[in-house]
Formats: C-alpha cells, structure tokens, sequence
C-alpha cells in the first residue's frame, strides 16, 4: 500500500505528520509524494483561519481527484472545528481528532481494509534524506484569544508538556538518524512544564522548563542546532536569554507574535501585553544575541482595526524592523469572540492592508538578510537552486536565513545536501512573504 501526506498549518501539525509517517514506515509501507497515485491519502488539516479551512478541503478534493479509489483521510484542527460536517464531504472517506494521532496507522489500516474488501501490502520505502526535524514538546493553550479556535479543538485550555525524559529519547532517535537540527514546537510553547510545574502561568516560570530541556538537548551527540517555535513575548525575560546564550547550539531565532501593533487592537484580542512592553522584549533580545532573527504575525482588519489603527501598527512594525513578519487578513472563526463584534472591516480593506504590510516586509527581510553577505556563516545545506542560470547550493543558517554558495564552490569544497560547514555567503535567498 502506498500512503501519501500533505500538512497544512503550523509546525506541530508538520511533527505530527512525521510521527504517523513513522507510524507507516515501521508497518512496512510505502511513504510516497502527494502528487503521486497513491492508495491512501493523510490531508494533516489547519483551521486556524477560513482560508485554511478552504485549503483543507482544496487538497482533500484533490487527492480523491487523483485517485478516485483512494482511501482519502482528513485528520486535525479542521476535523475538529467541522465536527460531523466534515463527513458530509464526498471525497472525505473517513476523519480523525488530533487525539487519534498517537494510533492513526492502524486506524487507518482498519478503515483501508474495510475501503478495499481486502489486504494491505508492504513494500521497502528508502525514506528521503533530511537535516531538520520538528519535536513537539507541548500541547493546548490557555490564553483564550478572542480570533482563536485552537484552545477549544486542542483540549478547551488543557496544557500537556512532555515529559523532559521522553523528549531527550525522541530527540537521540532523531540524532541516530542523522537529523543535526531539531525545532522545539508546541500549540503554545512558552508553557512546557506548566502542567507539572505546580505554577498557573508560564510567566511566572520565565521559561526555566524548556530552558532546561534546551540544556540537555544540546548535550545529545549529533545534534547541532536547537530551534525553538513560537514564542510568548513575555517569556523574554534576561534569565531565560542569559541560558540561552550559554547553549552553543542554541539558535538566535525568536518568533515572537505580535498580532498587532495597536494598543487598542491587542486589547480587543486578548493579547496580553502592549506595544510598548513587545518592544522591550525585543530590544532585550538584540542585547544578549548580535543580529538576532525575530519574526512575527500580524493580522490585519481585526474587528474594529480604524485607520489610526492600522497606521500605529504600520508605524510600529517601521520602527523594531524585524527580519520577517507573516500577514494574516482577519478571518472570521464561528464560536470565537471576535465573529461577534461590532466593526466588522470589509474584505476589500483587509486585502489593502495587508498588501501594505507585504510590501514592507519584503524591505525588512531584506535589509535583515543582506548583512550577511560576503560574511562566514555555517550553513546546513539542504538543496540546489539555479538563478539566472547559475546552480547555488543553499541551505539555512542558525539564523533561518537562506544562504547559497556557487556549485562549483560546493564541488571544491567536497559539500552537498545534508552536509554542514563554514562558508563565505555567496548569496542570499529572500522569499517573498
């Protein structure tokens, strides 16, 4: 039987997406691309806006398209948030919850059999060769954010964090594979070891669980790189950085949501803190790390969001320059806070706004980028790309900035895809936003 995945959404559901690839891979099957003609297919949904939701669906339909006899499944967030309805869908043959993931190999398995009226078959699978590898140490979030379903189609609030000794063997498999980079994800990260810690908010933690695992983490032979996910501004606090520091192979890579840069918008959001306090926690950031990535994201035409809204938040953004942000128009979310309120902003306005935000950010990322050509940097090199007419080998620093060397400098220096090395940046890769 060959079995095909696609992820959609955030880098928890991408780890998820590997451990049930896992799943298959040790039951013998074939793991092929999702534009292949497969027998079943694993659409690993997001509902995190009504534009995820439609590309939820856009690929399900897609592959019952490619293969009509296929077994099609539709597994997470979007699940989830659909509930039965989802079922009413053609081309969705069977749908599971984010908490059927921990078995969804043989749950499936059961459900092909009784799809085909027959048995499954086993093949060889060589898997691909990769350096980067998502653990996802933590689950649910609390904070309530009146825009959010997560909270409620992850557990309504419950927090559940890994515990450190169970991480630490996840992530020396993922060693003895060969992976050198490993991100740290969670629904909300910043609050691994709440849920064991007896404390009720990560805050007053200041991150000294995950900071913990980090510190081990690190001592694991192989690994490399440690990369965190998402972040909480307030989490940022100089205990947490001074740790990180002292860890080589930390990388300075904060994204830390913003959501808005209006003091008024973050309050109808139920963001936690304000403007003012974001910027000191990345002004705290830039004083521990040189040249620190932050990133970021932010929606715009929230309920409400006026012109001087928008402008503040424009303004802001002009002035912390971070070296990535991701826009997001609005998207109304039924049973959410924010789909009640008043001041609605039209489509149109969000489509401008966040046209304008694009725009910026495309500058920001590259004056971010730019430094760091002509320098020495050590890269994991993942992949070949040619521009005009040129072959790059390109890959990633510690910095998430995508950074290439000529190919005939790749071939002098013996390197390829999966090796790791210090190199002079030849060139520098912005995608656009």
């Amino acid at each position: 039987m060959r079995v095909a995945f696609l992820t959609l959404g955030c880098k928890v559901n991408y780890y998820e997406t590997e451990i049930i690839m896992e799943q298959f891979k040790n039951r013998g099957f074939e793991i092929c691309e999702f534009s292949d003609h497969a027998e079943v297919y694993v659409v690993n949904t997001c509902t995190v806006t009504n534009m995820a939701d439609r590309k939820s669906r856009q690929m399900i339909h897609r592959a019952k398209k490619k293969n009509p006899d296929s077994l099609v499944v539709a597994v997470g967030c979007y699940v989830e948030s659909a509930g039965e309805k989802i079922l009413e869908d053609a081309s969705v043959d069977a749908a599971f919850s984010n908490k059927d993931k921990g078995q969804l190999a043989e749950l499936i398995i059961q459900r092909f059999q009784l799809h085909a009226q027959g048995k499954t078959t086993g093949v060889e699978h060589e898997p691909k060769h990769r350096t980067r590898a998502y653990l996802k140490v933590q689950d649910g979030c609390n904070q309530f954010c009146t825009y959010c379903m997560i909270p409620y189609v992850r557990g309504r609030g419950k927090l559940v964090s890994t515990p450190e000794d169970q991480a630490l063997e996840e992530i020396r498999a993922l060693a003895d594979k060969g992976y050198k980079e490993v991100v740290l994800t969670g629904i909300h990260l910043s609050s691994y070891g709440v849920d064991w810690s007896g404390e009720k908010n990560f805050v007053k933690l200041q991150g000294r669980h995950l900071l913990d695992l980090i510190k081990k983490a690190a001592q694991v032979p192989g690994i490399e790189r440690i990369r965190l996910g998402s972040l909480e501004p307030r989490i940022i606090v100089e205990e947490f950085l001074q740790g990180l520091k002292d860890i080589p192979q930390f990388c300075p890579h904060f994204h830390l949501s913003l959501q808005s840069g209006s003091q008024g918008v973050l309050r109808r959001m139920n963001r936690h803190y304000t403007p003012v306090e974001y910027r000191e926690k990345v002004d705290l950031i830039r004083q521990y790390f040189e040249h620190p990535a932050i990133t970021t994201d932010v929606i715009v035409g929230f309920p409400g969001e006026t012109e001087e809204e928008f402008q503040e938040t424009r303004d802001f953004l002009d002035q912390i320059r971070l070296a990535d942000i991701h826009v997001f128009p609005y998207s109304v979310r039924s049973g959410t806070r924010a789909a009640a309120m008043e001041g609605q902003v039209r489509p149109e306005i969000k489509k401008i706004r966040a046209d304008i935000l694009i725009e910026a950010t495309k500058k920001y990322k590259e004056d971010y980028a730019s430094y760091f050509l002509g320098k020495e940097e050590e890269v994991i090199f993942e992949e070949t790309v040619v521009e005009n007419d040129t072959t790059y080998l390109c890959g990633l620093n510690d910095r998430y900035v995508r950074i290439g060397i000529t190919q005939e400098k790749a071939e002098e220096m013996g390197l390829s895809s999966g090796d790791m090395a210090r190199v002079l940046v030849d060139k520098i890769f912005c995608q656009d936003n």
